[in-house]
């Protein structure tokens, strides 16, 4: 993935986050995210930078949905 595409995929999960944010009430626990110090608009940080940060956001994400989801048992029909 070129880096353009990284910032770009970075933008968009940072908007993810705050709709989530917004759409269910809460407030996410950022910290891993902002220890990196990179943001969408961090365009002069270097590719590994925001490849980081898109991981740490999206572990964000998804770490909070797995606390509210229930699983599902799998089962052939």
């Amino acid at each position: 993935m070129k880096k353009q595409e990284l910032i770009h995929l970075h933008g968009l999960l940072a908007e993810v986050s705050n709709n989530y944010e917004e759409y269910n009430e809460l407030s996410l626990d950022y910290s891993d995210y902002e220890d990196l110090g990179v943001r969408p608009t961090s365009i002069h940080k270097s590719k590994t930078d925001h490849k980081a940060a898109v991981f740490a956001l999206a572990n964000c994400i998804t770490s909070d949905l797995e606390e509210e989801t229930e699983a599902v048992p799998a089962t052939a029909d």
